[in-house]
């Protein structure tokens, strides 16, 4: 189909990809755009406008590589919670905001015309801000976007002294969405990633290449949430995340019945072990870890070796039913240390292969996973090498408030 004959559909790009490191510590290491606020993230209110202006025909929600899978699921709940009555994406993002953007428009679909570039810090726009810069692209317009008059005197300042003074009447503060003609932006990132661009807002990209980019009133309450001060804004709704430590303890006896699995890793040179489900220690001591981070008891009471259905089953997949629940909690894991503790086998050789798979089953990056292997010295009963053992302290961030209790899930569908 020609490039002037698509339908003009419009999608919004949420950008959540941002370390935060501004507000980081303020708000206990969480980014800001995963505080909750009313009972939500901050880019789940962003999303809800741009539903709302009627406008928006779908939304694609850019996260940190490393957290792209884990909020792709807190979506599906929202979702099922809060429908916004659009389609939508996750996407992976990249090291900078202008990468995030590129990542995210090549996500779009092909029938997408326009695009609304939004800062998912941005959560209090209204849903006729969209309909605005909308309307303005429907006029013809290349590039728009949404700004406020400047109020203070701006100077320029070099090595501590003021070289100049800014006519106030011509200067103006960018805001977002910022809405472009889809493949206008597309070549412009192309230009910027060819020419070694660096930017902080998309409009610049657009204005490097020559096209105009048309200035309409913004809105005063449409603030982004950059630093620790700017957290009074949600105190009327805000769920300040508490730090939460869970740990856990297990141990597997050797002897005739599942091959030794630690962390998902096949031991290959390791003795089996005698148990219900395949018998991971490891994951089953995370496992209860996380459990307790959240307040909803133990593997035992969850998963009991009476029931037949937990007959050798991966440990892998109750990880995911417990990751699941901490969601629902609203329980975000920041950190896992595991110790394993065993006279036999050796498992230097498996170290780091057992830190990598953990830290995927978690979707965590591998930073904030440690693992250590050690001995007894001969002592007790892995010293007599009659079985295995493993501790897991795991730590992680939870509403302030008790959240309703979370279902008890068991794998009857499986």
């Amino acid at each position: 189909m020609p490039e002037n004959s698509r339908p003009e559909k419009t999608w919004a790009l949420i950008l959540a990809a941002g370390r935060g490191s501004r507000l980081a510590a303020a708000a206990g290491g969480l980014s800001k755009q995963f505080l909750r606020w009313r009972g939500f993230p901050l880019y789940w209110h962003a999303a809800r406008a741009m539903s709302r202006s009627a406008v928006v025909h779908g939304v694609a929600f850019v996260f940190p590589p490393e957290r792209c899978a884990v909020e792709a699921e807190t979506l599906r709940a929202l979702q099922a919670r809060d429908d916004l009555g659009l389609p939508w994406l996750a996407v992976a993002g990249g090291a900078l905001r202008q990468d995030s953007v590129r990542l995210g428009l090549a996500a779009l679909p092909r029938e997408a015309r326009h695009v609304l570039v939004h800062d998912a810090a941005r959560p209090f726009l209204s849903p006729a801000l969209p309909r605005r810069i909308c309307e303005a692209l429907r006029q013809g317009a290349s590039a728009a976007i949404p700004g406020l008059p400047v109020t203070d005197t701006i100077k320029l300042v070099d090595n501590g002294l003021v070289t100049g003074t800014l006519p106030r009447s011509r200067l103006a503060a960018a805001q977002t969405p910022q809405g472009f003609d889809l493949p206008l932006l597309r070549q412009a990132h192309r230009h910027a990633e060819e020419t070694g661009l660096t930017v902080t807002d998309d409009a610049a990209l657009m204005e490097a290449l020559g096209h105009d980019v048309h200035m309409l009133s913004g809105e005063v309450a449409n603030v982004k949430i950059t630093n620790p001060e700017d957290l009074a804004l949600l105190a009327d709704g805000l769920s300040a995340p508490h730090p939460r430590t869970g740990m856990g303890y297990d141990v597997h006896r050797y002897g005739p019945g599942r091959p030794l699995k630690l962390g998902g890793v096949l031991i290959s040179e390791g003795p089996e072990v005698v148990a219900h489900s395949d018998g991971d220690v490891l994951l089953h001591a995370l496992m209860d870890a996380l459990l307790g981070c959240a307040g909803l008891g133990d593997i035992g009471q969850l998963f009991p070796d009476s029931q037949a259905r937990f007959e050798g089953i991966s440990s892998a997949v109750l990880l995911d039913q417990v990751l699941e629940m901490l969601r629902e909690a609203q329980v975000t894991l920041c950190h896992a240390d595991l110790t394993i503790v065993a006279q036999r086998p050796r498992l230097s050789p498996f170290r780091e292969e057992i830190r990598k798979n953990v830290a995927r089953l978690l979707g965590l990056d591998k930073t904030h996973v440690n693992l250590k292997a050690t001995t007894e010295e001969g002592l007790g009963f892995t010293g007599r090498i009659e079985g295995i053992k493993a501790y897991a302290v795991v730590s992680a961030l939870g509403d302030a408030a008790p959240s309703p209790a979370a279902p008890a899930h068991t794998l009857s569908d499986l």
